[in-house]
């Protein structure tokens, strides 16, 4: 075994984990980054960005589809093949990451690839070789999709993300099974692009950690779409024929070419020997305090320390990583107006507490919205222009603590929302704003006033 030594290790080198590294290093700091797979982690190769670009594809050929309730006739064949040459070309490089690697190696870092494991608080092992960190371990090692233990799924050819992202070919027909973002998300993109889609998820309402709201908006859409939706139902057991997937789902029976398991993501706490540290895990995340230490000398940063899975999380919390290894002055993490959007057409954009949160947290709550089809920018939208704006309040404060924005740009209505809530705004100061016209966020206006406060 052959002994290395360093001032910060860094296990993981996904968004947070090669920013991190990246940063320390920049700074003069002798760091090492292990990466099993690619530096970058899911975000750029398997997740957000490919993701986003089989979307949007997908958008454009609704907006044609949309041109004779609005402009004249139009004529509408997909073709998938642009897409998955642009998301081979253009986001992933054909899935190599050597741009990654020789950014963060040109930074001065020391780069290793294969799977590391704590073996003490301050000591990481990658087969043969360890690495002795003089200052800090940094533990970015993710998460990876959750397969449910479902009667016969094990050993069929099932797709994660991944193999849904890495797709040549848009398959005649899909089986979604989970209707959270991801599910949601691509089950509406392969079926704009012509596949048949069934989501079945479990809970009662797709994207359950949305207001009730949100969820029956897009669910309304979906359906509307094509899509057949089942919930309230789990997948109990999978069959796979060698050319059709399938799936019992209470008395029925789902077929299609296709499976796509998108059930939610577990921490990677197992694989890393996370146990040497002496912590309780929450349910397989690792507890952080606000300077995003698990314990003295250690730290850990996205998804692993489970506040969010979202790649804007991990470089949030890994800039207060450095400042703490760093020593410099600086806030340390703030969970109050954590921002999520979910790029279904509408879009779901939400910050902070839903309704439920806040009333079960012992708010005094006050909710106001707006449809967005009424506020005139939505009006004049006309097709797909389905949509709300919700803000939830603390009438005793009077300031919001969350809200909700869905629509045809709900990701970027959200954003103003987002400084309302982190910067704890006064609801009389949102009342007297002036407020672009004809905008759909002109719609915030409305929803404020419905509180009444």
């Amino acid at each position: 075994m052959t002994e290395h030594r360093a001032e910060v290790v860094v296990l993981g080198m996904g968004p947070g984990g090669e920013d991190v590294a990246g940063k320390l290093a920049e700074a003069g700091l002798d760091v090492v980054g292990i990466e099993k797979q690619l530096v970058g982690g899911e975000c750029p190769y398997w997740g957000c960005v490919p993701s986003k670009m089989m979307i949007r594809a997908a958008d454009a050929l609704a907006e044609g589809r949309r041109i004779p309730q609005l402009a004249g006739t139009s004529e509408v064949r997909s073709d998938f093949a642009p897409v998955a040459q642009r998301i081979r070309d253009e986001a992933t490089d054909n899935w190599d990451d050597q741009v990654a690697a020789d950014r963060f190696i040109g930074k001065g870092g020391r780069l290793v690839r294969g799977q590391g494991r704590l073996v003490s608080r301050d000591t990481v092992a990658v087969g043969d070789d360890t690495y002795h960190a003089s200052r800090a371990v940094v533990i970015a090692a993710g998460t990876h999709a959750s397969i449910p233990a479902i009667d016969g799924l094990a050993g069929t050819p099932f797709w994660t993300n991944r193999e849904a992202i890495a797709t040549t070919e848009i398959p005649d027909s899909l089986i979604v099974m989970g209707g959270g973002a991801i599910g949601a998300e691509l089950a509406q993109a392969f079926a704009r692009f012509g596949s048949t889609v069934t989501i079945v998820e479990g809970a009662d309402r797709i994207l359950p950690p949305e207001e009730p709201e949100a969820s029956q908006i897009v669910a309304d859409v979906l359906s509307a779409e094509g899509l057949t939706i089942h919930t309230g139902q789990f997948a109990s057991k999978v069959t796979h024929d060698g050319s059709e997937f399938t799936v019992t789902v209470g008395q029925q029976l789902v077929r299609g070419a296709r499976l796509l398991v998108a059930t939610g993501r577990t921490p990677n706490t197992g694989a890393i020997g996370a146990d040497v540290l002496g912590v309780e895990l929450d349910h397989g995340y690792l507890p952080v305090d606000e300077h995003m230490q698990v314990v003295p000398g250690v730290y850990a940063v996205g998804d692993i320390a489970g506040k969010g899975a979202f790649t804007h999380m991990a470089m949030y919390e890994a800039a207060i990583c450095e400042r703490s290894i760093l020593g410099q002055p600086g806030p340390g993490a703030d969970y109050s107006a954590v921002s999520r959007v979910t790029f279904t057409d509408p879009e779901v954009g939400s910050v902070g507490m839903t309704e439920q949160q806040a009333r079960e947290a012992g708010i005094n709550v006050a909710v106001g919205s707006t449809s967005v089809p009424t506020v005139a920018r939505g009006w004049i939208h006309k097709v797909g222009n389905e949509g709300i704006i919700k803000v939830v309040a603390d009438a005793d404060r009077g300031v919001l603590v969350g809200a909700t924005s869905v629509g045809p740009t709900g990701g970027e209505v959200l954003s103003g929302l987002a400084v309302a809530v982190r910067a704890a705004v006064p609801i009389a100061t949102l009342k007297d704003m002036v407020y672009a016209y004809p905008t759909i966020w002109r719609g915030i206006e409305t929803a404020v006033h419905d509180t009444g406060l």
